[in-house]
Formats: C-alpha cells, sequence, structure tokens
C-alpha cells in the first residue's frame, strides 16, 4: 500500500472519457476530482456553431479555459473576449460569465475547474439528458446542490444577435 495521500497514476489517451450532451454543447470527462484528491478536475467541451452556454456563476470554484480549435467567445463580468486556438483565459468564482462558438466552425476547448467536484454537476446534467427532456425542476436541484445560480444578463441578447446563437434553454 502506497503512502497516505499519494495520488495514483491516471492516464487519459486520446479519444477516451465519458461523453454526454449538455444541450448546447458537449462535455468529455478528462480527469475527476476522485483522481487528483479533489485539487482539479478537468473536462473537454465541443462547441458545434451556434451554441451558447447560458449566462451563470459559480459559488465554489474558478475554471480556466484553453481553447483547442475554432474561436470562442467568453464574457465574464464586463469583460469580452474572442479566442482562437491556443487562447487561455480565466473564470473566477462569483462573477458571472458565458461562452459561444464565435466562429463558423465546430470549436472546442477545455476546462480546469479548481477545486474540484463542480464536474459531476455536468454528470448529472448528461445523465438528465439522456433519459429525455430537461426537466427545470431537477436542473434547479443539481445546480443548487453544486452552488450554481443563472442570474439574468441583460447583455445577453446582443451576444446572440452579434454571432446568431441559439437562445440557451434556461
Amino acid at each position: 500500500m502506497g503512502i497516505q495521500g499519494e495520488q495514483r497514476l491516471t492516464i487519459v489517451q486520446p479519444g477516451q472519457g465519458r461523453q454526454g450532451d449538455l444541450g448546447s454543447i458537449g462535455v468529455v470527462f478528462k480527469l475527476l476530482g476522485e483522481q487528483t484528491n479533489g485539487q482539479i478536475s478537468i473536462v473537454e467541451h465541443p462547441f458545434p456553431v451556434g451554441a451558447l452556454v447560458p449566462p451563470h456563476l459559480h459559488t465554489r470554484e474558478d475554471e480556466y479555459s484553453i481553447v483547442l480549435e475554432g474561436e470562442i467567445g467568453f464574457r465574464s463580468g464586463d469583460r469580452e473576449v474572442v479566442l482562437g486556438a491556443g487562447g487561455y483565459i480565466t473564470k473566477p468564482r462569483g462573477e458571472l460569465h458565458t461562452m459561444w462558438n464565435a466562429g463558423k466552425v465546430p470549436a472546442r476547448m477545455i476546462e480546469i475547474i479548481s477545486p474540484a467536484g463542480f464536474e459531476h454537476f455536468f454528470w448529472g446534467l448528461a445523465n438528465q439528458l439522456e433519459t429525455g427532456p430537461l426537466d427545470p425542476e431537477a436542473l434547479g436541484k443539481l445546480a443548487a446542490h453544486y452552488g450554481i445560480e443563472f442570474p439574468e444578463a441583460p447583455w445577453l441578447p446582443g451576444i446572440i444577435a452579434r454571432y446568431g446563437l441559439t437562445p440557451p434553454m434556461i
């Protein structure tokens, strides 16, 4: 038996990881908190053309995004930017933010979540959507459990219009 708290080696080959649908974007689970002693989790998000993540804020974790393909727009607080492949951005907890495919081709990004735990919100949402349409009451309970809030974003209609996006389900 190893040293207490010793982290086991985790290997995720290209193309591996449970894939799920989050409604507007996808998710591929790469590293769960259980594999990193709760320090971080890493997921990959494919963004189809027109995809928009509903504006939200996290009360427990920070997110760090790395664009891998295409162009992804980010709004966090009152700052807005479009990043291409190789771009990085931080999204601090407590700040209303959203992301969208800002281009004409599918996009993809890596999301690093710290501390870990929020990846289970994605897991629960993907499980809900596997069984049928999104149940608003179940989504509300899931969001409350993971400390995510969906406040109104007065700037959202402008982003939808400028980029020709599909409005979010929430």
